[in-house]
């Protein structure tokens, strides 16, 4: 969808009121949760407007490559600024300059797909981002300056973190990054900081920036931050200081880091805390790994369309699934819910592919469980390891990549047993494999009948006992075509008033 938000505005003392013939308890509360979140994303001030959202510096981009069809994408946070910042950019430059409605998939990713429906030439994308990369249309990420309270945050460092020899790694959200160099002026006293740098995506009319490795120092990319570690040292003997607010970059960064203590300064509450809860997730996805082993049939669930190379690990998906003797389909579905995906009851897991943050997904509403690409990896992979780290990224699996394992080359047949059902299960195919045989064995009629687990859509449709709708081909009377009702939705044109 296609916004113009240039001169948009709107009246709100003269807007018409809707009259409301009933109301309950649930509706008030409704109407006071939308009011209150409404009060925490209220416009910004065209005062500090051109300031938090540097329009001079996206004026300047604009004007210095170029560009002619300017996309702007929005999270929802930052919809209340859409109108206005569209208005002072429209204002001063000479091209055409709108708004991406709708993002396809997370607005944390850059829409590339839809900025191309409409033939843009250029995207700036506005607030907090994941920093994956993209590939198809030069990108300029506007993060915003949202405030912080850097005195309190660095005494609650100092408050739970006491020891100045500490080694600690600093995370933070992006939309906090202009703060990083008052932080870092805080807490001098500690030597072994490492605060990470963020590895922002360049645009194809950028000169690659080359991060080569420092003498005695071992780059680092994890959760789209950059930070170097000294050769005497491992990521594992330090603890990770995260400044931000709840989301999903914590939860990426729990299961990133399942090595190290993990603090957390709420910038919203000014509150510091240690995070504990990552056993109890981990566990939760090493039994989603048992699941993988136990599906026949798993659906490849597309959760992108501008992270680069996901098509790449969409083929890695399929080669792993056929190589352990399953059945795979690949759907494209656009952003996830439930009833999207109850609507393929033969898939027995669903593996989504997407940027980071979107990985994870919590799928207790779901019909199937949804898993990542990295515990397919684990679960079918046998030439790979169980080393205890996680990657919530698919890209570091790819070939080429440093955590990449190569397929075996010949046929495996790996037998255990089920820690779910406790039934024997077989992953692969042997080379003494058994021919089909058409012979027929009697069955005893002691024996009771047994469903044997489909392995394709096929055998999954076969086996139910409605199978849809049946087309009954010249079995029906051919009859003439008669009109059918007219009207609208409230009533039929027939119907009396």
């Amino acid at each position: 969808m296609l916004l113009n938000m240039a001169d948009a505005t709107v009246d709100s003392e003269n807007a018409p009121l809707l009259p409301v013939a009933f109301s309950s308890i649930n509706d008030v509360r409704f109407q006071k949760d939308v009011s209150e979140e409404s009060s925490l994303h209220s416009p910004t001030s065209s005062t500090n407007l051109i300031e938090k959202y540097e329009l001079v510096r996206c004026l300047q981009w604009i004007t210095n490559n170029g560009f002619q069809r300017v996309s702007l994408q929005f999270p929802d946070e930052c919809l209340v600024d859409s109108a206005a910042i569209t208005a002072w950019l429209d204002g001063n430059v000479s091209g055409k300059v709108f708004v991406l409605g709708d993002t396809s998939y997370g607005s944390c990713c850059v829409d590339e797909v839809s900025a191309q429906h409409y033939t843009a030439d250029s995207i700036i994308h506005f607030g907090y981002t994941c920093l994956s990369p993209t590939k198809r249309l030069p990108v300029l990420y506007i993060f915003g300056r949202y405030s912080i309270d850097v005195e309190d945050c660095c005494a609650k460092f100092q408050e739970i973190i006491p020891d100045p020899m500490s080694k600690v790694i600093i995370y933070y959200d992006v939309r906090y990054s202009h703060a990083v160099d008052d932080f870092k002026a805080g807490i001098t006293v500690y030597e072994n900081v490492l605060i990470t740098k963020l590895n922002v995506p360049t645009d194809k009319l950028a000169e690659e920036n080359d991060q080569g490795n420092q003498e005695g120092f071992s780059n680092h990319s994890i959760c789209g931050r950059i930070f170097t570690v000294p050769d005497n040292a491992t990521i594992s003997d330090y603890s990770i200081f995260f400044i931000g607010e709840e989301g999903l970059l914590l939860t990426n960064l729990m299961f990133s880091f399942p090595k190290c203590p993990l603090f957390f300064y709420n910038t919203v509450s000014k509150e510091v805390r240690q995070e504990t809860l990552i056993n109890k997730k981990l566990m939760r996805r090493y039994y989603m790994i048992e699941r993988i082993k136990d599906a026949n049939i798993i659906g490849i669930v597309v959760g992108t369309l501008g992270v680069s190379d996901y098509l790449q690990c969409v083929h890695r998906m399929e080669s792993i699934i056929k190589k352990a003797d399953k059945k795979s389909y690949t759907f494209v579905v656009g952003k996830l819910n439930v009833a999207k995906l109850s609507n393929f009851l033969e898939i027995d897991i669903f593996v989504l592919v997407a940027c980071a943050e979107n990985s994870l997904i919590d799928s207790k509403e779901f019909f199937k469980p949804i898993v990542t690409p990295f515990e397919v990896e684990i679960a079918l992979n046998s030439s790979r390891e169980w080393t205890g780290d996680y990657y919530t990224d698919f890209r570091p699996l790819l070939p080429g990549a440093i955590a990449h394992v190569p397929l075996s080359d010949g046929p495996f047949d790996n037998t255990d047993v089920s820690l779910i059902t406790g039934k024997l299960r077989t992953l692969g195919q042997s080379d003494n494999q058994p021919e089909p045989s058409d012979t027929i064995i009697a069955r005893p009629e002691a024996l009771s009948v047994t469903t044997v687990k489909a392995k394709d859509a096929g055998e999954f449709l076969a086996q139910r006992s409605w199978q849809g709708l049946q087309p009954q081909l010249g079995e029906t009377p051919v009859t003439k075509a008669v009109e059918g009702s007219s009207g609208i939705a409230w009533k039929y044109s027939h119907e009396c008033s």
